[in-house]
């Protein structure tokens, strides 16, 4: 997938570095927010230059943190207070989405 084009880039870590402690959105969010269906865009954005913003914000469907980062992201949810769910996957939780969406 090519690497997103900087206007969508700018809008993207703008948006991210909004999303209030505590709080999260999926990519997919995201994207609508910007006006765009391009979830898969946004995670390209978020893997090429979002490690400067709160990245762990910015959530896989279903609530589940970003993709090889769950151990990294724990203690961030946990210092802001976000809710977390007890799961049997591999990261052995997902945030409560529901209860922790930011709603702009």
């Amino acid at each position: 997938m090519p690497v997103p084009d900087r206007g969508f880039a700018e809008a993207v870590l703008a948006v991210v570095d909004d999303i209030p402690a505590g709080q999260v959105l999926s990519y997919g969010d995201l994207a609508a927010l910007l006006g765009s269906r391009g979830a898969r865009a946004v995670g390209q954005v978020m893997a090429y230059y979002g490690s400067a913003s709160p990245w762990w914000r910015v959530l896989r469907a279903g609530g589940h943190p970003p993709r090889g980062l769950a151990a990294r992201a724990l203690p961030h949810y946990a210092a802001e207070g976000t809710p977390l769910i007890t799961t049997t996957t591999e990261d052995g939780y997902r945030v409560d989405y529901a209860a922790a969406r930011w709603r702009p």
